[in-house]
């Protein structure tokens, strides 16, 4: 049986973009988006959706508190 991971859009990539811009861990990225690290890698590098902008601060979800138990 395969683990379901759900596509990334071109709106889940601006929203990577702009929480990478912020300085969040990719490890923090993936997990939020229920994800492994390697598609936001492919995002963070241009691999995939080179041409989306990234997502205005205002549009990301709250950042990850210093304790990391925010999943």
């Amino acid at each position: 049986m395969k683990n379901y991971q759900p596509r990334l859009t071109a709106a889940d990539a601006a929203i990577v973009k702009g929480m990478i811009a912020r300085g969040d861990l990719q490890s923090d990225i993936a997990a939020y988006f229920r994800t492994n690290s390697g598609r936001i890698s492919e995002i963070n590098t241009g691999q995939k959706f080179p041409d989306v902008p990234p997502a205005p601060p205002s549009a990301l979800p709250p950042s990850e508190p210093d304790d990391r138990r925010w999943h």
